[in-house]
């Protein structure tokens, strides 16, 4: 069964999600799309997906740990839903009934700020950052669908009181309910009671359940996260980056650059949330969220991942336990974890780890020579879905020799990340590993490994993974997003070609 939406721009977007009842021992897959191009198309998707666990009796022994072999490839089932329509006109009145007869927004042709999000609790709503256009003056009731927003998608077909399978969270909300807030609303994510997302550096809050019809645009609240780091607690607060909620909905783990002698630099944090409806110090004084508590995930005093040795300076050594968070990537399912991109454990070669919270020791996620950066770990800490380039090929002429100590890492590893991209196309595909990680011939499973490659398949090498896949609360579900790849990405003075989308839209 399948429907499919698309969406382009100057890289086209677009959302696939796996709507499927499945087994108690199956996971769903979602999916999402996005491409900039001269034309915007949306395309939802979900993946189904079973995965069983192995028996303990036909696991082996490696190493002294019990590590089972490989799991099977898993049945993967795609069907796509439907998003706002597109309109190619931008400018005041672009959306006209005719492209959405229900007077519910458009969509712009430029890609900007469209992202996919996560799961609402009850597994049938995903949160999507998506850019309205082409509004209405007021007081026609559509001018409120304009600018940076965020949407809820239904995965089951069904349709909110408006008749549509999305609906608008923070459109139309009155400016006295998001006083202070930060325009950012990246990384849209869902707290546990259904009342509040994440989003950006923002909270969003409605009195009912957001996805109820009496959640109206006055009964929703935008509010400010805060990070004090004055001593006299003056000012806007530190800035702060790429935020991941914590599973028990308290925490929160977020990057901030730093700048010394002229270098830049990045750290992760931890810290804990706190709602603060009168604030006296600060600003924004309005109400808000302060992180508090703030711990820094790096100890100049822990073993770092190469040091020399104390008897004999000529002698280096490599350790793989040390915890050396580059950037925050969030939290393992049950929240013991906290995963992050870190310092390599081969030369050249760019993976994702997890550190125990209480012991510190590091699991290293992936292995495969090839960049991985948003990834998501299951809510049982059992499975990871990554974004990768290892079906590109991209990262082989520096990481492809295995085993080379990770020495000119000390100063080139942010030279060696950037090669995985050609601009701003990325190369990323989702991929699905257990808990074991890469080993042996397994290098996980291509979600979406079905079809021939042409365009408009699922496994169009036009369209480029992008962050984050997010898997669903109760481990059935995992939604991702794509880009196509347009010019200057391919065309013009650039060897490769461009392709057409087939995606309605452009």
């Amino acid at each position: 069964m399948r429907v499919s939406i698309r969406r382009l721009s100057e890289e086209s977007s677009s959302f696939s999600f796996l709507s499927v009842v499945v087994s108690s021992r199956r996971r769903t897959v979602a999916q999402l799309r996005s491409s900039h191009s001269s034309a915007i198309m949306l395309l939802l998707k979900f993946i189904v997906m079973a995965l069983f666990a192995a028996e303990a009796s036909s696991r082996c022994v490696a190493n002294g740990t019990d590590i089972p072999p490989p799991p099977e490839p898993e049945p993967i089932t795609i069907t796509e839903l439907p998003l706002p329509p597109v309109t190619s006109n931008d400018a005041e009145g672009g959306c006209t009934f005719d492209i959405n007869s229900h007077g519910t927004g458009c969509i712009g042709q430029a890609l900007t700020t469209f992202q996919s999000g996560a799961f609402l609790p009850d597994g049938l709503h995903v949160t999507v950052t998506v850019n309205f256009t082409g509004a209405p003056a007021g007081p026609d009731p559509a001018s409120i669908f304009t600018g940076v927003q965020l949407i809820l998608v239904k995965t089951d077909g069904s349709t909110f009181c408006n008749g549509d399978t999305w609906k608008c969270i923070t459109c139309g909300v009155p400016v006295e309910n998001a006083i202070g807030r930060s325009l950012t609303m990246d990384y849209p994510q869902t707290f546990l009671d259904g009342k509040r997302l994440l989003a950006g550096t923002n909270i969003v809050e409605c009195t009912s359940d957001l996805i109820d019809d009496s959640c109206t645009p006055d009964q929703v609240h935008i509010y400010p996260i805060r990070w004090n780091t004055t001593t006299n607690t003056t000012g806007p607060g530190g800035n702060i980056r790429e935020l991941r909620l914590h599973p028990d909905n308290v925490h929160l783990g977020f990057n901030s650059f730093t700048i010394l002698n002229g270098k830049m630099g990045q750290y992760g944090y931890i810290g804990r949330l706190q709602f603060d409806p009168f604030p006296t110090w600060g600003t924004p004084l309005s109400p808000r969220y302060d992180l508090v508590s703030v711990y820094r995930l790096f100890d100049p005093e822990a073993l770092q991942p190469v040091t020399v040795d104390r008897d004999n300076s000529s002698l280096l050594h490599i350790n793989p336990q040390s915890v050396m968070v580059g950037e925050l990537r969030g939290f393992s399912g049950t929240g013991r974890e906290v995963s992050y991109i870190g310092f390599p454990a081969e030369s050249s070669n760019i993976d994702v780890f997890a550190a125990d919270l209480t012991t510190g020791k590091v699991r290293r996620l992936t292995s495969h020579p090839e960049y991985v950066d948003p990834m998501d770990i299951s809510p049982d800490d059992q499975w990871t879905v990554v974004m990768d380039t290892r079906s590109s090929g991209r990262q082989m002429f520096m990481a492809g020799m295995r085993g080379v100590p990770p020495l000119t890492d000390i100063v080139s590893s942010s030279a060696t990340s950037s090669t995985r991209n050609n601009g701003v196309r990325r190369f990323f595909q989702p991929y699905l590993i257990d808990y074991y990680g890469d080993r042996g011939a397994y290098f996980g499973q291509k979600i979406n490994a079905a079809g021939d490659g042409s365009p408009g398949t699922i496994n169009d090498p036009e369209w480029n993974g992008m962050a984050d896949p997010k898997w669903s609360l109760d481990g059935t579900r995992i939604v991702y997003w794509q880009s196509h790849t347009v010019p200057p990405s391919c065309g013009g003075i650039n060897s490769l070609v461009c392709y057409n989308s087939t995606e309605p839209g452009g």
